[in-house]
């Protein structure tokens, strides 16, 4: 039997403040979607941050309904931040079937379609099936597959092209209280899943042309990030996003423009999570 599950499509911040956080990865230097408007019984709104493999989104509660209702739990008892990951599938429906036969349990299988405002003006239907990981398979955050019936209305050319030259995800980061443990069950959830460790940090591979996840300790986080108040990332989720770049020279004029002092890392520069809803957001060299 085969595993459906081939990477890692996307991953979404769930904040407090959605017009706040647009405007704050926009000063960043990241090309914004439009906002797109879920319907009243999801009573949730969005913004993506395009790449041309993969994506990042930011995501926001409108009212609460019952359909929302989970994910207004998380927000307020985990804060805002980066809560959860989008695994790439064929069908939603043959992966529910696969997983089950390979012992992983799903739930939530359901299709939905939103309208997409266009950059000139303009609209179209994306249209997505989904289906849940277990919350039994995850040592924490939120896990979920995305199959894009329209990807032609999510990939716009127009937004591809960022001031930061973020061209894509190069990791996801989060705290763990046993990273070795923790990476097996995350591995599992991957077709090519596999766990490597160095110094205490465990990446799990998540397969071809798809950022990895790497878990740590706090104090090896914190050692990433002198100086950052993990606290303001979201609680029993994910903690930090990294994004490839062609040019630093571009992220440290974005920066300097918006006037912020980034965090000098190992591998790039850094914004703390105050000043993106949540999120550390790490730029690195492509």
């Amino acid at each position: 039997m085969s595993h459906p599950v081939k990477g890692i499509d996307h991953c979404f911040a769930l904040v407090q403040d959605l017009d706040k956080a647009a405007a704050q990865y926009a000063a960043l230097g990241f090309t914004l979607s439009p906002r797109g408007l879920h319907s009243e019984a999801k009573g949730s709104a969005n913004y993506t941050i395009m790449f041309p493999d993969d994506y990042f989104e930011l995501l926001g509660l409108l009212r609460a309904t019952p359909l929302n209702a989970a994910r207004g739990k998380a927000l307020t008892d985990q804060g805002q931040g980066l809560h959860a990951i989008a695994c790439r599938i064929g069908t939603a429906e043959a992966a529910a079937t696969q997983l089950a036969e390979l012992g992983i349990g799903t739930h939530g299988l359901g299709s939905f379609e939103r309208p997409v405002p266009l950059p000139d003006g303009g609209s179209a239907m994306a249209a997505f099936s989904t289906v849940v990981f277990d919350d039994a398979e995850l040592p924490f955050g939120s896990v979920f597959m995305c199959q894009h019936k329209t990807p032609e209305t999510v990939w716009l050319p127009e937004l591809l092209t960022h001031a930061n030259t973020a061209c894509g995800l190069d990791a996801i980061l989060a705290l763990s209280e046993d990273p070795q443990e923790d990476g097996k069950r995350f591995a599992r959830l991957w077709a090519d899943g596999s766990t490597s460790e160095t110094n205490g940090r465990v990446t799990v591979n998540t397969g071809a042309n798809s950022a990895p996840l790497v878990l740590m300790s706090q104090d090896a986080m914190q050692a990433l990030y002198p100086g950052v108040d993990l606290s303001l990332t979201a609680k029993g989720a994910f903690t930090s996003l990294r994004v490839k770049v062609t040019d630093m020279n571009a992220v440290r004029q974005c920066l300097d423009d918006s006037g912020l002092a980034p965090i000098v890392t190992q591998t790039g520069l850094a914004v703390a999570p105050e000043h993106a809803s949540g999120v550390i957001v790490e730029f690195v060299p492509a």
